[in-house]
């Protein structure tokens, strides 16, 4: 059937009548054109509410809008736009995803399952991860928010059976060959007249290594011979990357997917990071990045007393992309390490 705005109307005041959880609840702004979206972004924008919004098309297509232009579902399901519309007006700052999720249960176990999966089917959530997630990536959000060790964390890998070489990747780069072929250590740089010499250069240095199957090239500015050659950076064979980027100064963190060539971002650009709100899934449902909601949402739920946002994110990358990076090797200063040749 054929959403239209009475059917929409009449549906969520069934809803919200026969369920306690969703007493008082009205249903969000309907706009049924761009223009009509943008009048209620902006009314919400004025009384400093950052509500959900529902754009209706012709076809019956129910977009669900933060603000004009951020639109994070399209379904033409009607209980699935429901669904959606409860998930937002449960999940308020302040509280936790398992206050959402039973206040779901109570008005139907699929939809509490729903939430709990992260996804737009009820499936549930998958086997909980069991490990401590500080152990893992994680241990690492917390300093890149300052920028330490670096700026930028960068991943890399190759079709399955192809690793990319992190040698070759750093050399690329611009890494200087003498300290790559002797192997050196952070330690070692770090060693240098009592450290002070790194102080003064680590802007100029970089990390790299293997971990999880990729291979990772830290820095912090952009480096001096970054694609420089461009047929031994196709040689290399990389067919996927994602790069995390921190300028603390400015509070801009952001996440660059690219796959086979082409980013992973469902047309939306840069992601930033600030955009997850724990309890509320940061991306297009059902789009390409679904697989970070459904993530994130098992993160929250599994580790309950991890509620730095940050965390739980890098969590979610390494439980749903597999990245790592040894917290050991970082901290004993035996992680690979270079500063960039000179010019």
């Amino acid at each position: 059937m054929k959403i239209t705005k009475r059917t929409l109307a009449e549906a969520w005041q069934r809803t919200a009548a026969g369920h306690a959880p969703l007493h008082g609840i009205g249903l969000p702004p309907v706009a049924l054109s761009e223009d009509e979206l943008e009048a209620c972004a902006e009314r919400a924008g004025e009384a400093e509410e950052d509500s959900l919004l529902l754009l209706l098309d012709e076809d019956g297509t129910v977009r669900g809008h933060h603000g004009p232009y951020r639109e994070v579902f399209a379904v033409r399901d009607l209980d699935q736009v429901l669904y959606l519309i409860a998930e937002s007006a449960l999940a308020r700052p302040g509280g936790g995803p398992e206050e959402t999720a039973a206040a779901l249960d109570r008005i139907d176990p699929a939809w509490g399952r729903r939430f709990r999966g992260g996804g737009l089917d009820d499936t549930g959530p998958a086997e909980a991860c069991g490990r401590d997630p500080l152990e893992g990536l994680a241990w690492i959000a917390g300093p890149w928010r300052e920028q330490s060790p670096y700026t930028t964390l960068s991943f890399f890998r190759a079709a399955p059976g192809q690793p990319v070489d992190a040698e070759r990747l750093a050399l690329l780069y611009g890494a200087d060959p003498a300290q790559v072929a002797a192997g050196t250590r952070l330690k070692d740089l770090q060693a240098e007249d009592g450290g002070r010499v790194h102080w003064d250069r680590q802007w100029e240095s970089c990390c790299f290594g293997q971990a999880g199957g990729w291979t990772y090239l830290l820095h912090h500015d952009t480096p001096p011979g970054a694609f420089a050659d461009k047929e031994a950076y196709a040689a290399l064979g990389i067919t996927e990357s994602v790069w995390l980027t921190a300028t603390s100064a400015k509070a801009i963190y952001t996440l660059d997917y690219v796959r086979d060539g082409r980013r992973v971002d469902d047309g939306w650009g840069v992601l930033e990071l600030i955009w997850y709100e724990r309890g509320r899934a940061p991306y297009l449902r059902g789009g390409e990045l679904d697989f970070l909601n459904r993530a994130l949402r098992r993160a929250e739920l599994d580790h309950p007393a991890l509620t730095g946002t940050f965390q739980l994110y890098f969590h979610a990358l390494e439980e749903s992309l597999g990245l790592r990076l040894p917290r050991r090797d970082f901290a004993d200063g035996e992680v690979r390490a270079a500063y960039w040749a000179a010019r």
